[in-house]
């Protein structure tokens, strides 16, 4: 039987996690104070289109300072899926998650209104008001999955998660070269892959190394995506969680 421990949630305030300081001599001031590092996992089939609707399934973010690029804290959670409860072989065999992992776990609602309560718990929506930016490989978490679930449960988008720099985006502006999948970034920037490709907290540590590397090497980071307004909700930036 799978640890009892995974089926409880997961929620995290782990401090100084990985990651040696950026070096000051080469980072150039930043317009955010904090990088939130995600990448969510999802349901998934071997056949094309994959399962109608996709759900999310992991949701790590890690929180990332914008000075010493160090992870200061992390939340980490696994999902249960309403609509296609059994997970495919498939989706096993990519992501590294089994059954055991998302049964009996919040189901999305309730981890979105966890994680607001982690977002204000570490400080990140004010007093007083932080410039943070999220951070993403690609477009397709925020721009896609996000919304797409949300729509398909009815469940407003909070307005934090309606923007976010893309950071294949931020890498070709700084190197010119267009990178097609993470491990091949890492291995252009001679950075050493953690854990697994395709796990959710695995792939954000890897995401904060190449984020650490660009801006060693001088990148200032702008904001690349949006979604479009209509579609979120605003938060209040001391009040509770929205009812989602």
């Amino acid at each position: 039987m799978f640890l009892r421990s995974l089926r409880l949630p997961i929620f995290l305030a782990s401090r100084a996690l990985s990651a040696r300081p950026a070096s000051s001599m080469t980072v150039r001031e930043q317009p955010f104070d904090y990088f939130l590092v995600l990448d969510f996992e999802a349901t998934c089939s071997r056949e094309k289109p994959p399962p109608h609707p996709q759900e999310i399934i992991e949701f790590p973010v890690l929180k990332v300072n914008g000075r010493s690029f160090q992870v200061e804290s992390t939340f980490h959670q696994y999902v249960q899926p309403r609509v296609h409860r059994e997970l495919s072989s498939f989706c096993t065999e990519l992501t590294g998650i089994i059954q055991d992992m998302v049964d009996e776990q919040p189901f999305f609602e309730e981890v979105l209104e966890k994680f607001h309560e982690w977002m204000c718990s570490e400080g990140l929506l004010g007093p007083p008001e932080k410039q943070v930016a999220f951070v993403t490989f690609g477009d397709w978490d925020l721009q896609k999955m996000l919304p797409s679930q949300c729509s398909y449960f009815k469940i407003p988008v909070p307005e934090y998660l309606t923007s976010w720099i893309n950071l294949k985006k931020a890498f070709v502006e700084a190197t010119g070269h267009w990178p097609k999948t993470l491990p091949e970034t890492l291995e252009y920037c001679r950075l050493e892959q953690v854990g697994r490709h395709h796990s959710g907290i695995d792939d954000c540590h890897n995401i904060a190394s190449v984020l650490r590397w660009l801006a060693e090497k001088g990148h200032v980071f702008r904001i690349t995506g949006h979604l479009a307004s209509r579609t979120a909700v605003k938060t209040s930036l001391t009040g509770p969680a929205p009812s989602l």
